[in-house]
């Protein structure tokens, strides 16, 4: 089974009218006007995944700063779920600094949304360390719903949507919220080499990381270097679709110099633990 965890569509009628969108939100406005965004639907993404043969895909809309466009959002991949319930994995989107946060992510993990994210530190303008994301960290507890967070390596070039949180503040987090289920995307922005210190191995122990634009950042030797570390059980294939076919890291993971067994837990193993585990 190939499961992918790191997913962004968006509903025909937001892609249509998306300049209604951006010119209320300096963050969607930059994501959305980088040359290298792609958007698609719901009905595109399963097109992709039938071609590269992806049993299912966790997906969220793209988080922002406005809750109803949130909400919007967060409708669409619910109703993609009851549409293709074997294929979708709906992830909830919220603005922490939202006072509504609390009953969205209640209505969501009702209506059958198996995890939130991808939020965005940065973009969303949340702190890490602050009450928000302690509220927000309670509620996915409370829910057992695993947390996608955006984390970016702090070095090398820049590009729209980046960021500025600092692997030590993904750190910091995990270790306030040690039962909590985390998802860094992007490689926790190259976080899980420090699960080589003892105490950052126990102090990660409920993180996950997500391969999400790794094709951008690293060599196919990343996957190597997890299984090294011995956190391979904890690397989950994300694609960031429609940023890249997930054809392309299915490609990597064949020329990574992994054995057929360490693939598949990346390609879906670690992934079907991790979503579909005992309520």
């Amino acid at each position: 089974m190939i499961i992918d965890v790191h997913v962004h569509v968006f509903p025909p009628d937001v892609i249509k009218e998306i300049k209604k969108y951006t010119d209320r939100d300096p963050f969607l406005h930059m994501i959305c006007s980088s040359p290298v965004h792609k958007y698609a639907t719901v009905e595109e993404l399963i097109e992709e995944m039938d071609r590269c043969g992806v049993q299912y895909a966790a997906a969220g809309g793209f988080a922002s700063s406005d809750p109803g466009l949130c909400r919007e959002m967060n409708d669409y991949v619910l109703e993609a779920a009851r549409k293709y319930p074997r294929r979708i994995l709906p992830m909830a989107i919220v603005w922490p600094l939202d006072r509504g946060m609390e009953s969205e992510i209640a209505r969501a993990a009702d209506e059958g949304a198996a995890g939130v994210g991808e939020l965005f530190p940065w973009g969303q303008k949340f702190d890490l360390a602050g009450r928000q994301a302690a509220r927000l960290a309670g509620l996915c507890q409370e829910r057992n719903l695993p947390l996608l967070i955006h984390v970016n390596e702090s070095v090398g070039h820049d590009y729209a949507g980046k960021g500025d949180v600092s692997i030590k503040e993904a750190a910091d987090f995990a270790e306030m919220y040690p039962q909590l289920t985390i998802i860094f995307a992007h490689w926790g922005g190259g976080l899980f080499f420090y699960e080589l210190m003892r105490g950052m191995k126990r102090q990660l122990q409920n993180v996950y990381y997500d391969t999400a634009a790794s094709p951008f950042l690293f060599s196919s030797a990343v996957y190597r270097v997890a299984r090294e570390i011995g956190i391979l059980h904890k690397i989950l294939l994300g694609t960031d679709y429609p940023l890249i076919s997930p054809r392309r890291y299915l490609r990597e993971l064949s020329e990574a110099g992994l054995q057929d067994g360490e693939i598949e837990m990346v390609q879906g193993q670690n992934a079907r633990r991790l979503f579909f585990r005992p309520q």
